[in-house]
């Protein structure tokens, strides 16, 4: 089973989504669990969670003495030898993609820090081996959004999460973008379904997905028909 651990200011954005979607019923079919960590929650006293940057500068960093707490807390109640992946969403990081989130599902437990305002204290990275991934050339007013993210494209990849045959045939699973789907009716406005789909001939539907499949890669994400096939 793969825990997850999610360390934020906002824990109330997480649950509407997971409590609705196919990771809530993985959750509640004990194929993964799914804990959030509220950084107030460990403050002591009049303590801030962020305050102003050495330096000086606009915005506010978190800081680390509280992310410590909760990332102590985490590892000295986890199993030992315990396989475990600590991400960070950043501008700064590696584009995260679905190679890397099939990676993120495999070990023991996930832990993911959703960074705000100007971001996190540096020395979190010097203290402990974190991951930094970025989900597109854009800044977010929190890490949440692209937790969530992360969250949902690699809990979705666990084993028992979804049907092995569609994760195996979807965008990126083969190094190629999906092919086109359709579904009833068969006629809408004048635009038909094309007939090889109605024919009911499942050799000539798989080769014209295929075709479909490459073609559509090729017009939209040429890159990946650039990149090397495992």
């Amino acid at each position: 089973m793969l825990t997850i651990d999610v360390v934020t200011l906002f824990p109330e954005v997480f649950a509407p989504f997971v409590g609705l979607s196919i990771v809530g019923r993985a959750v509640e079919a004990g194929t993964i669990a799914i804990h959030y960590h509220h950084l107030l929650d460990v403050l002591r006293g009049s303590e801030r969670a962020d305050d102003v940057p050495y330096g000086g500068g606009s915005g506010m960093v978190l800081r680390i003495e509280p992310l410590a707490r909760v990332l102590d807390a985490i590892i000295a109640s986890a199993p030992p030898n315990e396989r475990r992946t600590i991400v960070v969403p950043a501008p700064g990081g590696r584009a995260f993609t679905h190679a890397e989130a099939e990676l993120l599902a495999r070990p023991d437990r996930l832990i993911l820090i959703c960074g705000h305002y100007e971001g996190i204290d540096e020395r979190l990275a010097a203290l402990y081996p974190i991951e930094e991934f970025t989900v597109g050339d854009f800044v977010l007013t929190g890490g949440e959004l692209a937790a969530l993210a992360i969250l949902d494209a690699t809990a979705r990849l666990v084993p028992g999460v979804i049907d092995p045959d569609s994760a195996a045939q979807e965008s990126f699973a083969n190094g190629l973008l999906d092919h086109p789907s359709y579904t009833r009716p068969a006629v809408f406005r004048g635009v038909e379904v094309p007939e090889v789909l109605l024919s009911g001939d499942h050799a000539k539907i798989a080769a014209w997905r295929r075709e479909q499949s490459r073609a559509r890669t090729a017009a939209r994400r040429k890159d990946l028909l650039d990149e090397p096939r495992p």
